[in-house]
């Protein structure tokens, strides 16, 4: 979600043939991994498109790109046409500029906090490839009181490598303006259905994308489903204003990491979506307001189905539904959400029935919206 290179390809490659611990050997969790381990910040989103085309391509019959470089799938030729998107970037930075000592600072990209910048393990995508790098921390040791209590601000904050100097820096095949992503890799923790890794804000959407695909590809629809994998999410919603253009949806279903409020610290007010209690249906962000009918069926189909679903309201967060809901004359659109702990830090949590839940959801509702339906929603005259 958004708050108001060849290099890369070749460093995803090498980090997605790492083994899987012999509990997470199905292909779900497979999938999950390699698109929660691929770097991807707005604009430099290649490794995961390398991911999303071939498994696309397999369910899908045409396949074409906006141009920013969203991938839009097209399954169906004829009925409504339906938009189902998901963002492929995740929060990250690129390299500002590099000190005579060899640090270099970094302009970030999205939505952090800065207390979640210092002390943190990332990679730079060079043209050499990938080069490891942490972000400095005053030691406890020579800080005085009144600075250990102090939040650092981002520009404060310069990335280590290892360097002596800049021409080290350089020699490194780094330097201002390469990519910078979170180096946080995959886990299933400690043998339960909770998924820990980078990005699920929001590769869990791209990978209930892929998942529905395949279904709704055995199972038929009688739709024109567009599967868009949008870029450039977190700095402004980008993507999803091309794709939107281009594909001129009826209706629009974003899918998004949902923010739980079941973490220590939460307030009631704040979220009361629960990791492991089934997906979410967003009734107000500050970016979007659902259709009011779109969420009735939501909440028909989800019963219908014997689906637990979750249902808030968030502030401070934004979604490609609000693009998809005013571009090109509107449509009736929701967010539904794979609740998620610790969005926009380097390591966040998801739970595979909640996932699941999720895939199972978006092919029912796909299923249910024929033409008539669709007619429907889109009707707003009184009665």
């Amino acid at each position: 979600m958004r708050i108001p290179i060849l290099a890369g390809v070749l460093f995803a490659a090498a980090t997605l043939s790492a083994p899987l611990p012999a509990q997470a050997q199905d292909n779900t969790a497979n999938l999950l991994r390699r698109l929660s381990e691929a770097p991807g910040p707005p604009g430099f989103e290649e490794a995961v498109r390398k991911i999303m085309v071939p498994e696309l391509r397999a369910v899908t019959d045409e396949i074409s790109y906006d141009g920013l470089g969203s991938v839009i799938a097209r399954q169906g030729n004829s009925g409504p046409r339906i938009i189902l998107d998901a963002h492929m970037d995740e929060l990250g930075g690129i390299v500002r500029r590099t000190t005579p000592d060899g640090f270099l600072s970094m302009q970030m990209l999205g939505g952090w906090l800065d207390q979640a910048l210092a002390g943190q393990r990332w990679i730079i995508i060079g043209a050499k490839g990938p080069v490891h790098a942490v972000t400095g921390i005053r030691d406890i040791h020579l800080t005085s009181a009144d600075e250990r209590n102090r939040l650092i601000p981002r520009d404060a904050v310069f990335l280590d490598v290892g360097a002596r100097t800049a021409a080290e820096v350089e020699a490194l095949g780094i330097g201002p303006g390469d990519p910078v992503v979170p180096d946080s890799d995959f886990a299933i923790m400690n043998g339960t259905g909770n998924y820990l890794g980078k990005a699920w804000d929001d590769r869990v959407g791209c990978a209930v994308l892929i998942e529905a695909a395949r279904r709704l590809r055995s199972s038929g629809h009688p739709n024109q489903v567009f599967f868009a994998a949008t870029v450039q999410e977190e700095i402004g919603l980008r993507g999803a204003r091309a794709s939107t253009a281009i594909i001129k949806p009826d209706i629009g279903i974003a899918i998004e990491g949902g923010v739980t409020g079941d973490s220590g610290g939460a307030h009631a007010e704040e979220s009361q979506v629960k990791l492991g209690s089934g997906p979410g249906m967003f009734l107000y962000d500050s970016s979007a307001l659902p259709n009011r009918k779109l969420v009735a069926l939501v909440r028909d189909t989800a019963r219908a189905k014997g689906i637990a679903l979750q249902v808030d309201l968030v502030q401070g967060y934004g979604d490609d539904s609000a693009e998809m809901q005013t571009v090109g004359g509107g449509a009736p659109t929701i967010n539904l959400v794979v609740p998620a702990r610790y969005t926009h830090v380097h390591n966040g949590i998801i739970n595979r029935g909640d996932f699941d839940g999720m895939v199972d959801l978006v092919v029912a509702l796909i299923q249910r919206l024929d033409t008539r339906t669709v007619a429907q929603l889109k009707d707003f005259s009184p009665e």
